[in-house]
């Protein structure tokens, strides 16, 4: 990737957030408040952050689960296409991570309508089916990605026929092609993408993108 092709694509995300996805006061001072806690920039785009809205209106979601809160900034969009009752769970491992969370959630009016649950979240999401919840409308897993194919696993488990299931970050720069790779983000990846093609209850695609987040892309799947 040259610094010119990443130049354009900066450039491209820039015009299409400010005409179709406008940061607001509180997703600025979410992305602010992150920064300044130390938090790795890694949070979707605001492109990305509309799509995942999006996607959960066109859903009609009611229930959502997010694995991998961050700072809360893609919890907010999804949260702001849920009705005033529905509910969020969001796992994050890191208790910095959450405690910066819990701040921009509540700066957004999202506190009582989001969960967030600290902690691995291959040991939150046992407890968290333990409580039999209603399942689960979308799913978004942007966590380690070497654990991809455990938390599609889980998802699936949450969900019921017709729930959406979002993978990010699917396409690691390109290195997902690699077959031979023994990296764990892209061995994760493959297995998750290999359960999606092959999992009877799953139907799904994969989608390349560029943008400010560089070469990347997502995998949306449908619970059958």
């Amino acid at each position: 990737m040259s610094d010119d092709a990443q130049a354009t694509w900066d450039a491209v995300d820039e015009y299409f957030a400010g005409r179709l996805s406008p940061t607001d006061e509180i997703l600025a001072a979410t992305a602010r408040e992150s920064s300044a806690a130390g938090l790795p920039p890694i949070a979707v785009s605001a492109p990305q952050g509309k799509l995942l809205q999006l996607l959960a209106e066109i859903q009609g979601a009611r229930t959502v689960l997010e694995i991998g809160t961050l700072g809360g900034y893609s919890t907010i969009w999804l949260g702001r296409a849920l009705p005033s009752d529905g509910r969020l769970v969001t796992l994050e491992y890191s208790p910095h991570h959450a405690e910066v969370a819990l701040r921009n959630l509540a700066h957004a009016g999202l506190a009582d309508l989001v969960d967030v649950r600290v902690g691995a979240a291959l040991d939150s999401l046992p407890r968290l089916a333990d409580e039999n919840p209603p399942p689960f409308d979308l799913v978004f897993i942007d966590a380690d990605k070497g654990n991809n194919p455990h938390y599609l696993e889980w998802a699936l488990r949450l969900t019921r026929a017709g729930s959406l299931i979002v993978l990010d970050n699917v396409v690691r720069g390109g290195r997902v092609a690699d077959a031979d790779s023994t990296a764990d983000d892209v061995r994760g990846t493959r297995s998750a993408i290999d359960l999606i093609a092959e999992h009877p209850r799953l139907t799904g695609t994969a989608i390349q993108t560029v943008g400010a987040k560089g070469y990347d892309g997502f995998a949306l799947a449908r619970v059958l």
